[in-house]
């Protein structure tokens, strides 16, 4: 993209650091940004509760690889837009905010607004140590619930320490002028103002702009969005140690597999395609695992919580679970299945009946509905 570049009163050129997802709205708003000629830094900030990472990590794991499944949409949005893209992870500090959001949840797990702010205040040191003049993002007024109502945007700007250096310029001339467009770095009539939920404006803006390859995921990227991912996640929370915090490798198995809570430390998760069972087998080397010996179907891992429950399972609950692994197998119909149980060198065979139905497996499923005040409580 070239075009004259934006100068301050010094004579230096304008510098934002604009938050990129890859989807819609951050690439629109850099692109309004970067067509006044200024010079635009993308961060875009990994929590490990991102859908595209996950959606990334699975197309890898697949024997047919689709590619728009292996690229990483920040990284797209910045070459498309011939802009610089930095991938920052801040997945380790950013489960305290998880457990304890000041501003408390969303729907689920979601703690937006305290996400939100996390966020922001990562991007105003980044502005600070570039030199940077302010900081934008593709937030639209009234679009999310939570985070992007009025007054949720405000308490957002004063937490990240960003106040009158954090435009939105994709509902700029709905909002108070900030002191980025008083001083003239940028050309508040070339903002816009978009409201609301629908994205029609914004799909006529990329067609417009000849951006034609942009994902636009219905409820946001956000895992914590999901209800039964934030059951998971709830789940986990409740059965580990007291103010014990989930591991990363906790955290990602969440996104794969069916769930089944076997016992307060142990829970079986059952592959569901042939991705999840090598990402089961990728991620958990050494693990302990259940597989049919003599029909296709899928692999289970045991996930043990350390600290809660090293014992190792008990006769019954090796026929529960390898009851559950041999139901969704090719041999679900047959009167009998050996499963083999298998913890490292050593694999024990298991003869089981398939569970025949759903009211079987119900009390172990974990289940759909939680109340995040449990979380409050524990």
């Amino acid at each position: 993209m070239s075009v004259e570049p934006r100068l301050k009163a010094d004579g230096s050129r304008v510098k934002a650091i604009g938050l990129i997802s890859g989807g819609l709205d951050s690439t629109l708003a850099a692109r309004v940004i970067a067509e006044q000629g200024i010079e635009v830094i993308g961060v875009n900030f990994s929590t490990g509760f991102c859908r595209s990472d996950h959606h990334r990590m699975m197309g890898a794991m697949g024997k047919e690889q689709d590619e728009t499944r292996l690229r990483n949409e920040a990284l797209r949005a910045g070459s498309d837009l011939e802009i610089p893209v930095r991938v920052v992870d801040i997945s380790s500090d950013y489960m305290q905010v998880l457990l304890k959001p000041k501003h408390g949840y969303g729907a689920n797990m979601n703690p937006c607004v305290d996400c939100r702010a996390y966020m922001l205040k990562a991007a105003c040191a980044l502005m600070k140590e570039e030199g940077a003049d302010f900081v934008f993002t593709g937030e639209v007024l009234g679009q999310r619930p939570m985070s992007q109502h009025l007054r949720a945007m405000k308490v957002i700007e004063k937490e990240s320490g960003l106040t009158g250096r954090l435009l939105r310029p994709l509902s700029a001339r709905l909002l108070a002028p900030t002191e980025v467009e008083e001083l003239g770095w940028v050309d508040r009539e070339r903002l816009l103002r978009l409201q609301g939920r629908t994205r029609k404006p914004q799909m006529a803006l990329a067609e417009e702009a000849g951006l034609e390859d942009i994902p636009t995921p219905a409820g946001g990227c956000c895992f914590l969005t999901d209800e039964v991912y934030a059951s998971r996640f709830h789940d986990l929370i409740l059965h580990l140690p007291m103010e014990a915090a989930p591991s990363e490798k906790d955290v990602l198995l969440l996104k794969a597999g069916r769930h089944f809570r076997i016992s307060p430390g142990m829970k079986l998760v059952v592959g569901r395609e042939e991705a999840e069972n090598n990402f089961l087998q990728h991620f958990f080397p050494g693990g302990t695992f259940l597989e049919a010996r003599d029909f296709s179907g899928p692999l289970a891992y045991v996930h043990r919580h350390p600290g809660v429950s090293d014992e190792e399972p008990t006769d019954e609950q090796l026929q529960l679970m390898a009851a559950i692994v041999a139901r969704y197998g090719k041999g679900k119909g047959e009167e009998k299945v050996v499963v083999e149980w298998r913890s490292g060198d050593a694999v024990k065979p298991i003869e089981v009946a398939p569970l025949a139905d759903e009211e079987q497996l119900a009390p172990y499923r974990i289940p759909e509905r939680f109340d995040a005040q449990d979380l409050k409580r524990r």
